[in-house]
């Protein structure tokens, strides 16, 4: 196989990383509003996410925790009912108004959900779908980034001799991980995850938060959870979230050793 594109690659992703690195904000939100016909959803949104770092949105459900991360890479776009004002920056490009491409956005986030989706064919062919998005046709290619891929989620040893078996013979922890395989396939810089351990045992998440850990290295990582445990485990900046409104917002050593409203305050006191 010829390694020189290889080489070329992982020149340009250690560029593209340092470059990230020296600017500090991924995204910005300003001014978002989001309204289902007379209801407002969320109320007067403005946030930086910090790159290279895992930003916990928390909250109580029914908060508008998921909402805003579909703000971010305009899933709410699938919706016709809800009203979206307001902006939304990757780096310096505004993706809520404007001539823009959803395709380009959406891959340059990595989407985790509540449970695992894995597609209607093999393991080898999900991720193999992701890298084929970059535009990837080589077969010596693709294979490399499946392998390369499988192995960035600690998937590889478990399924390397059965890849073109489907994951409904996997666990739903290891389904979890080739979900987000899938979705780092197509090279993304920021990683939006949705309550993505709700349906894992406890074991399976651990594993998946330890990945989290790892992989801010690389990609910015917004995680919506109301498990206060969570936040506490993974958070490198917090979001405090209540009936659509940011209450509070910074970092973790100050936000839980120092709660400043009422709300945050009962949150930390009920919260599990």
């Amino acid at each position: 196989m010829d390694t020189t594109f290889i080489d070329e690659v992982v020149i340009d992703n250690f560029k593209q990383r340092t470059k990230q690195k020296k600017d500090k904000t991924m995204l910005t939100i300003s001014n978002l509003d989001v309204y289902v016909e007379n209801h407002q959803i969320l109320q007067n949104i403005s946030l930086k996410i910090p790159k290279n770092k895992i930003t916990v949105l928390l909250g109580p459900s029914g908060c508008g925790k998921t909402t805003l991360l579909k703000c971010m890479n305009r899933l709410t776009d699938l919706y016709k009912e809800l009203k979206v004002t307001g902006e939304v920056f990757i780096e310096n490009d505004e993706i809520l108004n404007g001539d823009v491409s959803l395709p380009d956005i959406r891959q340059k986030m990595g989407l985790l959900s509540q449970k695992p989706y894995p597609l209607p064919m093999s393991i080898y062919k999900n991720v193999a779908y992701g890298v084929k998005l970059k535009g990837v046709k080589d077969k010596s290619l693709i294979d490399f980034y499946v392998h390369r891929n499988l192995k960035e989620v600690g998937l590889w040893e478990e399924v390397k001799d059965r890849l073109h078996s489907s994951p409904t013979c996997l666990s739903i922890g290891q389904q979890q991980r080739l979900c987000l395989a899938r979705g780092l396939a197509v090279k993304p810089r920021i990683i939006l995850a949705d309550e993505p351990t709700s349906a894992l045992d406890p074991t399976s998440s651990k594993i998946i938060e330890n990945l989290f850990k790892k992989m801010k290295e690389d990609y910015t990582i917004v995680l919506v959870t109301h498990v206060l445990r969570q936040a506490m485990r993974l958070a490198d900046y917090v979001v405090f979230m209540h009936y659509g409104k940011i209450i509070e917002q910074g970092k973790p050593e100050d936000m839980f050793e120092n709660p400043q409203t009422p709300e945050f305050k009962e949150y930390l006191i009920n919260g599990n």
